[in-house]
């Protein structure tokens, strides 16, 4: 049984089971010793973050079905390194973030009350 909290000290709520999102694809945004990127806020994507990551390096939004990844595309839910996120939000670009379904880990590198003002 998942026993991580979320950032508003709740249980971790999932984020997203279509796409199937989570470093461990659960549905949740889990972490442990192999998540080195830190995948830990739940968003709901926008094509300006898309556009974003895929400038800088990351492209989110081709399908790769190697992976089983259909690609995301705006409205959908994903669980995004935390440090991309805070990446993207310097750059202007970050996307919504769902609260219930957002690591509590994650305000080890982004503070509560930015989170809330890009609370979905």
């Amino acid at each position: 049984m998942n026993q991580a909290r979320n950032v508003l000290g709740g249980p971790l709520l999932a984020c997203s089971y279509s796409p199937l999102t989570g470093f461990y694809r659960t549905g949740c945004c889990d972490t442990g010793p192999d998540d080195v990127g830190l995948h830990l806020v739940c968003v709901r994507v926008t094509d300006q973050f898309l556009t974003f990551s895929r400038r800088m390096g990351n492209d989110l939004s081709t399908p790769r079905p190697e992976y089983r990844f259909r690609g995301l595309k705006p409205g959908d839910r994903w669980c995004l390194c935390a440090l991309r996120w805070k990446e993207a939000l310097e750059a202007g670009a970050a996307p919504p973030v769902v609260l219930e379904a957002t690591n509590e880990l994650t305000l080890r590198v982004i503070d509560l009350d930015t989170l809330k003002e890009y609370a979905w």
